[in-house]
């Protein structure tokens, strides 16, 4: 059985670490809130932006700009992987990890070479470690997301496909559905898919079929927007990725401060037992002694 001062010196530790944990849980609420609400507003603007380019692109041909084209033959496949710089926020970041890993063994299946962009510190690791070649790569800047990261990262990417250095391109990325599910999700960058025309027999829920006048000329906006709309998806990425990995690490925090509730407790529990077994092998030591000494 262990002594007194070691499971009191356990006790103190144990409370250390959830005043850290708990601590954490509070930092992350607070990161949280303004990281959630950056993304929410955004997504309305990137689903619009999508369906401005959804019509736009039923009126030119599917070779009216490089990156509607998709390459004859695929040899290159290019990964964008989004992850956090910090741990401590439970299986998120393996999960992301885990997932761009497969789809590279899928693509190196097939015959590509496959190469990785990495935003965030854990996933340049990991792409690292797994022998990877990686392209590019920007650590420690999660913390200060802004428009001009996702132009600079979606840039290179951009120029890589129209160079034809890569054939395909892919992003990863943890997706913010709730407080409780941050899935990671995978997403086609290029060659952009245009979406089928709204057929004449479609559901009448579909509600009518807007038509638009462009000025300038389809191609010429095709021009502009093509490459922005890539850049959007990829600040996406990083909003939600953000948001993400606050609510991962906020619930790997409150898990950590409750284990720790129950550690608490359990030391205790164990701390009187030693102490009253203690208690008890004292006093049968001068009882036994009164009982000789009456002898």
């Amino acid at each position: 059985m262990p002594s007194l001062k070691d499971v009191k010196m356990k006790i103190v530790g144990v409370g250390k670490t959830k005043q850290i944990t708990k601590a954490m849980n509070m930092v992350a609420s607070a990161k949280l809130r303004g990281a959630q609400s950056r993304i929410e507003a955004f997504r309305p603007y990137a689903a619009k932006y999508h369906d401005v380019l959804a019509e736009l692109s039923t009126k030119v041909e599917g070779n009216a700009h490089p990156l509607l084209n998709e390459h004859e033959e695929k040899k290159t496949c290019a990964i964008l992987v989004i992850t956090s710089d910090r741990g401590l926020c439970g299986g998120f970041n393996g999960n992301i990890i885990a997932k761009a890993l497969k789809l590279a063994k899928e693509k190196q299946a097939q015959g590509m070479t496959v190469k990785f962009s990495c935003v965030g510190r854990k996933g340049r690791d990991a792409v690292r470690q797994a022998g990877y070649e990686i392209l590019t790569a920007f650590a420690d800047r999660m913390g200060s997301i802004d428009f001009s990261l996702a132009s600079t990262v979606a840039q290179e990417l951009i120029h890589g496909y129209e160079t034809l250095d890569f054939d395909e391109v892919h992003c990863i990325y943890g997706e913010f559905v709730s407080m409780a599910q941050q899935p990671p999700k995978s997403l086609c960058l290029l060659p952009l898919k245009t979406p089928k025309a709204v057929e004449n027999d479609a559901p009448a829920e579909n509600g009518p079929h807007c038509e638009y006048i462009y000025e300038p000329k389809e191609e010429q906006l095709l021009a502009e927007l093509l490459p922005r709309y890539v850049k959007v998806q990829v600040y996406r990425g990083l909003l939600d990725t953000s948001a993400s990995e606050h609510a991962a690490r906020m619930a790997a925090m409150d898990n950590a401060t409750r284990n720790c509730n129950e550690l608490i407790n359990s030391l205790t529990l164990l701390y009187n037992k030693t102490r009253q077994a203690s208690i008890t092998s004292e006093l049968i030591d001068i009882v036994g002694g009164a009982e000789a000494l009456n002898g």
